[in-house]
């Protein structure tokens, strides 16, 4: 591979997106769309990669370092137009004299491979520019490429400086570009902002190379989502679709059973091993890693979690959390951030979890919050059991040790402690430290007060019902 520079424009505010949130940052898969875009250039291995910002200069350049620390920051100045962005990233890269890569930070499904075979047709044919071009069915809107009977590449026109025989041209400018650097440098110094909306055009650096005697080709892309850019949320949402459809049949070709493509949302950075199953209605967001054997769903959404071998996780929402092996997680159930279920825990119907561990073999099965808990291997909580872990002020933990049996509708009032092995009664409120091995209840002795519905509730329907069972009572 020659000697290669990327220059990615994404100064412009994008107006038709109608958003706060920049154009290049808002999110496809899992990144925002810069990032898809950087981390194709990376694939390239070039020498540098260049963004050119300036709306949102801040917030665009910290989310292009988050996500490629390496990369250079050109900042676009008061000269509008996509050519002066190109003219200050050649800026930034100093001296550099190879080919330079020029892409959009809102067409993010380029690939590396159909850049390579551009960067390889720009080295073999001596172009001082190659551009890519598609094929579209209906081309309306975009710069046709014009060429002569041999198919050789005559110019661009858009459309509406284009003819009618010209406008019937179907292959259209990608937007995408190979240049020569020293040919670049010498077409940017020569292009003015005559024009109506006053910018400097990149496409008229085309111009000036075949003015002056420079070789120029278009190359046809195999796939047109290659310079499909993003203007609006249609257009995103149609991009999101292509690229989910994508990554679920990759998955499906390593050994993945999705059941419902249609159903199913898979970010671009979640990893899966063979023989998971994802049901309909799910989606796996972010880093989610899902092992061999799992089954997700129906109608679960992990963020950023990780799942054991031969898990089942139904109908469960779960953030930053691990699941271990053969654990069963739902349905209904909710795990915030740092939840821990160890290897063959239950977490049953109607559980939440926020920042507690759960040891192997424990369960809590349905109708518990269990929040800044410790609990051991073993244990089984009662239905029902909520840790009282805020007191108004501050957070306190729960420790509830090995083998430990709780009774329904427990209260753990934090911070507290269950040794191991120890059991609790049904109702109980927990507000001391249990040794192991000792039961603890809480003893309320029951009251019945006899004729009380009669006689503050003459009248009612429950009144009548009792009198009427008294009538029936045997007698003493």
């Amino acid at each position: 591979m020659p000697q290669v520079a990327v220059i990615v424009l994404a100064a412009g505010a994008g107006t038709r997106m109608k958003s706060r949130t920049p154009k290049p940052l808002h999110p496809l898969a899992g990144r925002p769309l810069i990032a898809h875009v950087l981390s194709t250039a990376g694939e390239l291995h070039p020498e540098r990669i260049v963004t050119v910002v300036r709306h949102e200069r801040d917030r665009m350049a910290e989310a292009v370092l988050e996500f490629a620390p390496h990369v250079l920051i050109a900042d676009q100045d008061e000269v509008p137009g996509t050519g002066r962005a190109v003219e200050q990233g050649l800026e930034a890269l100093g001296e550099f004299d190879g080919h330079v890569v020029v892409l959009s930070g809102d067409v993010p499904l380029i690939d590396a491979g159909t850049l390579g075979t551009l960067i390889e047709r720009h080295e073999r044919e001596a172009n001082q520019l190659t551009l890519l071009s598609a094929h579209l069915p209906d081309p309306t809107g975009l710069g046709r490429i014009v060429r002569d009977g041999a198919g050789t590449f005559l110019r661009i026109v858009e459309q509406k400086d284009a003819s009618e025989a010209e406008r019937a041209i179907d292959e259209v400018n990608g937007g995408i570009y190979v240049f020569d650097a020293a040919a670049l440098r010498a077409a940017l110094r020569t292009i003015d902002r005559d024009n109506a909306q006053g910018e400097m055009y990149l496409t008229d650096a085309a111009v000036r190379i075949q003015a002056s005697g420079g070789r120029i080709d278009a190359v046809p892309a195999g796939d047109s989502w290659a310079i499909w850019g993003i203007n609006d949320r249609v257009q995103l949402a149609a991009a999101a679709h292509e690229l989910n459809d994508r990554i679920i049949r990759r998955w499906q070709r390593a050994g993945v059973t999705v059941v419902d493509p249609a159903s199913t949302w898979i970010d671009v950075d979640v990893t899966l091993a063979e023989d998971v199953t994802i049901l309909p209605g799910s989606q796996l967001h972010g880093a989610t890693v899902v092992a061999a054997g799992a089954t997700i769903g129906p109608d679960t959404t992990l963020v950023d979690t990780e799942v054991g071998e031969d898990a089942v996780v139904r109908r469960t929402d779960a953030t930053l959390s691990v699941i271990g092996a053969r654990a069963s997680v739902g349905p209904w159930s909710y795990l915030r951030p740092n939840s821990v279920i160890g290897e063959g825990g239950k977490i049953g119907t109607f559980v939440e979890t926020k920042n507690s561990q759960l040891g192997a073999g424990s369960k809590v099965p349905h109708l518990s919050y269990i929040g800044d808990a410790t609990i051991g291997a073993g244990v089984n909580v009662g239905g029902g059991a909520i840790t009282a872990n805020y007191d108004g002020v501050d957070k306190h933990r729960t420790t509830i040790d090995d083998e430990v049996h709780t009774g329904v509708h427990n209260s753990f009032v934090a911070p507290v402690r269950i040794g191991a092995g120890a059991k609790t009664g049904a109702g109980a409120v927990i507000r001391k430290d249990v040794e192991p091995g000792a039961l603890a209840i809480s003893v309320a002795p029951q009251r019945n007060m006899a004729g009380w519905v009669e006689a503050n509730r003459p009248g009612s329907k429950a009144a009548d019902a009792a009198a009427a069972a008294d009538t029936h009572a045997p007698e003493a």
